[in-house]
């Protein structure tokens, strides 16, 4: 009981990382039903430029690589999960920068994104990705999420060196 109680005083005094997770796995989430909601698939709006929403599902990995491996990238995603949960829970004080503000936000960011994905994944089977800009394969905001966080998290290493 004691090991419980650690564990839930430990998230009460280090709420960013779950905080800043949950904000992105809220706007990951509404977004992704309001696409799904108001574009069919393939459908973009507006229909050309640089910068549009289009609708489009994502059975593989990042930029669409690897399709039709969706029950392989779930166990990832989860096994992802639970390594994020023990690196923020159990190595924020063996780790300089996980204990700094920056290094919560990162772990939050990618912790966050994952589980966006991972909800897409275990849900309805694909990732509703949404982002389309350029000639850059669809993304969204979770993946958006994992980008930053996984970039913010570079600069602390490289910086703690």
């Amino acid at each position: 009981m004691q090991k419980l109680s650690n564990l839930f005083g430990f998230w009460h005094r280090n709420p960013v990382p779950f905080i800043t997770a949950l904000v992105v796995v809220v706007v990951d989430q509404l977004s992704k039903l309001w696409i799904r909601s108001y574009l069919a698939v393939g459908q973009s709006v507006p229909e050309t430029g640089f910068f549009r929403l289009t609708h489009s599902r994502n059975t593989g990995v990042a930029f669409g690589l690897f399709p039709d491996q969706s029950g392989l990238w779930t166990a990832f995603a989860i096994f992802g999960v639970c390594l994020l949960l023990f690196l923020i829970v159990f190595l924020h004080g063996h780790v300089h920068f996980l204990s700094t503000t920056p290094g919560k936000l990162s772990m939050g960011l990618i912790l966050g994104g994952t589980v966006g994905n991972l909800i897409d994944r275990l849900r309805v089977g694909y990732v509703t990705d949404f982002i389309d800009v350029g000639i850059w394969p669809s993304f969204n905001v979770a993946d958006s999420s994992v980008v930053v966080g996984a970039l913010l998290l570079a600069f602390l290493l490289i910086k703690e060196r």
